[in-house]
């Protein structure tokens, strides 16, 4: 592992790299913060990748490349005199200490994991230029299940959650009705608002369990390729159309890929 100053020496070797492909590299001097966004979307994702993967090199590269993204952001603003990377760097310093009283305060609190995680949006909702609302500071164009995950985070973090997990199999029992009512009526718009709450609290009940439903759901679409490539390459092989096929036929090829341990 790398000391101290070392660590303080390859961020700022960073910094002067941006500063020379801003100035002299015609692409980097023509991006702006809204062109750099979607590849910094990308980034991000591939990093969850890595992590999920347990690839640690691959881990190391990617948070090497998100790190590249924000001082590029912090640099755009630099030139307009807006900020730069030491404000972001102070903002989410003092950010962290205050969120932290029984760490850095004077007489700091003992307080458990769960304590801390209990109170935590109690915490920030105090912080000076905070989120108006707890739920304000939650993006609307966050995907849907990630965003449903972090609102129910939110509201544990202020005590509004089940006092028992296994309560939540009622609600979710209870939204799956109400679908299934709402299917038997026709009406899309009901249909529409139906399924969004059996899914939302389908993802509750995964939060309680300890469950990221963002990997669950990616793990099962990820299963699902595996199984219906399997189908669709066996197919062609046999000289065969999907369209052209059975339920059944098809079926008895997915159960074959399935018992490969697709």
């Amino acid at each position: 592992m790398h000391t101290r100053q070392e660590k303080i020496e390859a961020f700022g070797r960073l910094l002067d790299i941006m500063d020379e492909l801003r100035e002299k590299c015609p692409w980097n001097a023509a991006q702006t913060m809204e062109s750099i966004r979607p590849m910094t979307e990308e980034e991000v994702y591939e990093l969850s990748d890595a992590i999920i993967n347990h690839d640690e090199a691959e881990t190391a590269k990617e948070i090497g490349d998100l790190l590249y993204h924000m001082v590029f952001y912090a640099r755009i603003a630099q030139e307009s005199g807006a900020f730069d990377i030491a404000d972001s760097l102070k903002k989410i310093s003092d950010k962290m200490v205050f969120r932290h009283p029984h760490v850095f305060a004077s007489e700091g609190k003992t307080m458990t994991a769960k304590e801390i995680a209990d109170t935590w949006e109690l915490v920030k909702a105090k912080e000076k230029d905070g989120n108006k609302t707890i739920m304000s500071g939650i993006p609307k164009t966050m995907p849907a299940v990630l965003k449903a995950l972090s609102m129910q985070e939110k509201a544990r973090g202020c005590g509004f959650d089940w006092e028992k997990k296994e309560d939540v199999w009622d609600k979710v029992h209870e939204e799956l009705g109400e679908v299934e009512d709402a299917c038997a009526e026709g009406d899309m718009a009901h249909m529409t608002e139906e399924f969004g709450d059996l899914m939302f609290a389908v993802i509750n009940a995964a939060r309680l369990y300890g469950v990221d439903p963002e990997v669950a759901l990616s793990s099962s679409s990820e299963k699902f390729r595996r199984r219906f490539t399997y189908l669709e390459e066996k197919t062609i092989r046999q000289g065969k159309n999907l369209r052209d096929m059975t339920l059944a036929e098809m079926d008895a090829i997915w159960d074959e890929g399935k018992a490969k341990g697709l």
